[in-house]
């Protein structure tokens, strides 16, 4: 019997011994792709190491590496990705139309135009549109009318009409281009004299310009042609304010105030109106609902820090200010040291 149960007892001892494992499955660029489309930045890189060590590496690792990098914000090892992409695949739109992305952001347009004009797509999933930021790479290179073109196409506009000028003219204010920006704007309004949002933007223009009483006139042009428009009354608010005529500033943020009560700038306004005729606890009312409105704003809290030190609370003072700091300190870029 005992010959008969040894072998019984090998066979058992056998086969409690695990086989040798298997190794697990590597993962697929499909798979990086779907943790990159969760969030899953961090998964999603080491995904893409394991592929990268493939021989040849699969295509769309280095692009979908890029990707992942630029939504974490780092910009200059997004570019290191989107060359290397470009370099095993020249035709790669996507990763064409990254790399002039972070061209621009990096502070270089020229190079970034004809990668951005060879591509022309837009990216859903970064909210990117290749026009858009053409037309920024124009201006910063001072090609003002293709400027015009790319923002036109981005709105579906003619290029040469009265709306494209003006779209074009907006653009050009936000980055400080004024002279331009005046240009395009006067020749939208030659084009259509009754061209709604026109002389509000010239009135805007010369209110940059510290030109206040043509910037008077402008905005009141604009309030009679679109006299439901609460922005008008908020910016004539601000002349009138910077003129030192605070009963129109103050009469005119009202009526803004009753088209546009969610807006926290006439809040603000009327805040630094009634700072400056010394009625500080009227001054804090408003401040109050424009940070009810927009909490992270670094104007409200700084003007709140002047209410409370008017109204002798050093303490609040001091935190409205701190807080101020903190936000214009956090709204600073962050330059990336290059690795």
């Amino acid at each position: 019997m005992l010959t008969l149960r040894a072998p019984c007892l090998l066979v058992l001892v056998l086969l409690a011994i695990p086989a040798h494992p298997q190794a697990s499955n590597p993962p697929t660029t499909e798979e990086a792709q779907t943790l990159l489309n969760a969030g899953h930045l961090e998964e999603a890189l080491k995904a893409l190491d394991t592929l990268a060590l493939q021989q040849p590496e699969p295509a769309g690792v280095e692009r979908l590496r890029g990707m992942a990098f630029y939504e974490q914000g780092k910009i200059q090892l997004a570019a290191t990705a989107f060359e290397r992409a470009l370099a095993q695949d020249p035709s790669d739109r996507e990763a064409m139309q990254m790399q002039g992305v972070v061209l621009f952001r990096s502070g270089k347009p020229a190079a970034a135009i004809p990668l951005l004009e060879q591509a022309h797509l837009s990216i859903p999933r970064t909210n990117i549109d290749s026009n858009y930021v053409l037309g920024l790479c124009y201006l910063d290179t001072r090609r003002y009318d293709d400027a015009r073109k790319a923002f036109a196409t981005q709105y579906n506009f003619p290029p040469d009409s009265p709306s494209a000028y003006l779209l074009a003219a907006r653009m050009m204010l936000r980055r400080d281009y004024l002279p331009v920006a005046d240009t395009f704007a006067q020749k939208a309004l030659a084009l259509n004299p009754n061209l709604p949002m026109a002389h509000l933007l010239i009135g805007q223009i010369r209110l940059s310009q510290s030109k206040l009483s043509e910037a008077v006139a402008e905005f009141g042009k604009e309030s009679e042609l679109n006299p439901l428009y609460g922005e008008v009354y908020d910016r004539l608010g601000d002349a009138y304010l910077r003129q030192g005529d605070y009963a129109r500033s103050q009469e005119s943020l009202d009526r803004a105030l009753l088209l546009e009560p969610n807006s926290s700038v006439p809040y603000i306004l009327l805040g630094k109106v009634l700072l400056k005729q010394q009625d500080p606890l009227m001054a804090k009312m408003y401040l109050d609902k424009a940070l009810a409105i927009d909490p992270g704003n670094y104007t409200t809290h700084t003007l709140l820090g002047q209410t409370y030190r008017s109204l002798g609370q050093a303490a609040q003072a001091s935190h409205e200010f701190q807080v101020a700091e903190q936000i214009q300190a956090d709204a600073q870029p962050k330059l990336e040291t290059p690795k």
